[in-house]
């Protein structure tokens, strides 16, 4: 517990925070799982309407169906959605648009860690650069048009502390962006997740230069006890969950505060406090200062659009 004696200090930020939500469309990426999951129960209990974007669609009509118990009025829309697939992204698009006028808040939420071998993604990228960082980057830019046309509407990143942990070694390789020379599951991890805030960072900055209304945070969730820990091994998953990790309810409290609170001006990164920003109750802290390097963003930012053959549209 992060809390004394049972009681709950004034200044922790949780789910009851929150504003209703009412009238509001918020699409979740890997919404079927983990913090996404979470996520998605407590926006419901908020009267948003969620989007529940998951790449497998029995999984995610079990999750639909498991917060409709908890909340019947559950206003929950299922659509397919594989982030490790250009075209699936694009037909996912498609299909938001034909359905949706507005979005009020896109939580690019869904990972891929540590795979121990070297996948690729149906385009040939490695797959958690592909999926994590290109696969959001293409998505939010499809969305974009729908996003800058709803008033006040927010994009939120789910970054990962490992992007300025020692260990990590978190860079962008231009080299080797797919790891087709050497792989190493961490630090291609690591580059996934600093790509995630050189992107939110930038995003808002170009947001911004063309006073458009959107804007842009982020967030991570300490260590928290999810299934990305399933590539570490039975006894690394077990001991760091049991012992170490917090819940996925206490996970997920940073990316929803960062998609939530209001009087927010964009930019603004999320994560707990405590025992090195691995435990606790969601307050505004400070991403690496490679993160906030601008030169670094704009190169990362012009590969990605090549890569994924998509150019935003800021004009209004």
């Amino acid at each position: 517990m992060d809390n004394k004696g049972g009681k709950m200090a004034k200044n922790e930020w949780t789910a009851e925070n929150i504003p209703s939500q009412q009238g509001k469309i918020i699409l979740i990426t890997g919404a079927n799982s983990g913090l996404g999951l979470e996520a998605t129960r407590v926006l419901s209990a908020k009267d948003a309407h969620v989007i529940m974007a998951v790449r497998n669609m029995n999984k995610g009509k079990e999750a639909a169906s498991k917060i409709r118990e908890e909340y019947p009025k559950s206003q929950l829309e299922l659509m397919h959605l594989d982030l490790a697939d250009f075209d699936s992204i694009r037909k996912f698009s498609e299909e938001f648009h034909s359905k949706h006028s507005k979005l009020d808040v896109l939580i690019n939420n869904a990972g891929v860690m540590s795979p121990p071998r070297r996948e690729a993604t149906k385009q040939n990228f490695e797959l958690q650069f592909g999926t994590n960082h290109l696969g959001h980057f293409l998505l939010t830019g499809l969305l974009l048009n729908v996003l800058k046309n709803t008033h006040n509407s927010r994009i939120t990143v789910q970054s990962s502390l490992v992007h300025k942990t020692k260990f990590y070694k978190a860079d962008i390789h231009f080299d080797d962006l797919n790891w087709e020379n050497s792989y190493n599951k961490n630090q291609s991890y690591s580059q996934s997740k600093l790509a995630n805030l050189l992107f939110a960072y930038e995003l808002d900055r170009r947001l911004k230069r063309h006073n458009i209304q959107t804007i842009v945070t982020a967030a991570h969730p300490g260590y928290s006890s999810t299934n990305l820990q399933k590539n570490f091994g039975f006894f690394v998953s077990l001991i760091g969950n049991s012992l170490i990790a917090q819940s996925a309810r206490i996970g997920a409290l940073p990316i929803l505060r960062a998609s939530t609170e209001e009087g927010l001006k964009g930019s603004e990164y999320f994560g707990p406090t405590r025992m090195g920003e691995t435990r606790g109750y969601p307050e505004k802290v400070q991403s690496s200062d490679k993160s906030y390097n601008e030169d670094l963003a704009r190169k990362l930012w012009d590969i990605s659009e090549k890569l994924t053959g998509i150019s935003y549209n800021f004009e209004e």
